[in-house]
């Protein structure tokens, strides 16, 4: 066996399929559950005051988390849909939120500012991200 032999030897392969995969299926899990939580903790935010005046840190937040989710929605699945998959469950729990029940109970009021900010921002927020993602050139992950 000469020393060119040796060079010419194939690079070694990627990590098995199976396991991207997996890596893949875990991190979309990941974000949807991660949508759900910052979604319950933005509604929880709502309502904070101070001085008796609500402030608007569930705006901000929803804007700062939703970002975030989107960016690592599409790292971790490594497909531009994936930023669907933190926004679907954020804004069926803000629906959800918005609806009065039978008994009476309503987390997010017409009458509260910061809950409409809050709506208005995080959906921006989803659809600017999936925009970028649309226009954004392709690149493969790891590389």
């Amino acid at each position: 066996m000469t020393v060119v032999d040796d060079q010419t030897a194939p690079p070694p392969a990627g990590p098995p399929r199976l396991l991207d995969l997996g890596v893949r299926v875990s991190g979309a899990i990941i974000v949807v559950v991660a949508g759900v939580l910052t979604g319950v903790l933005e509604l929880l935010l709502a309502t904070v005051r101070v001085g008796g005046y609500l402030i608007g840190v569930s705006a901000l937040i929803a804007v700062g988390a939703n970002i975030v989710l989107s960016w690592f929605a599409y790292e971790a699945v490594g497909r531009r849909w994936a930023v669907a998959l933190p926004a679907v469950p954020w804004f069926a729990l803000m629906a959800v939120a918005a609806v009065r029940t039978s008994e009476g109970d309503l987390l997010l009021a017409g009458d509260n500012w910061v809950g409409l900010a809050m709506i208005v921002a995080g959906a921006m927020t989803f659809a600017v991200m999936g925009f970028r993602q649309i226009l954004a050139p392709t690149h493969t992950l790891g590389g």
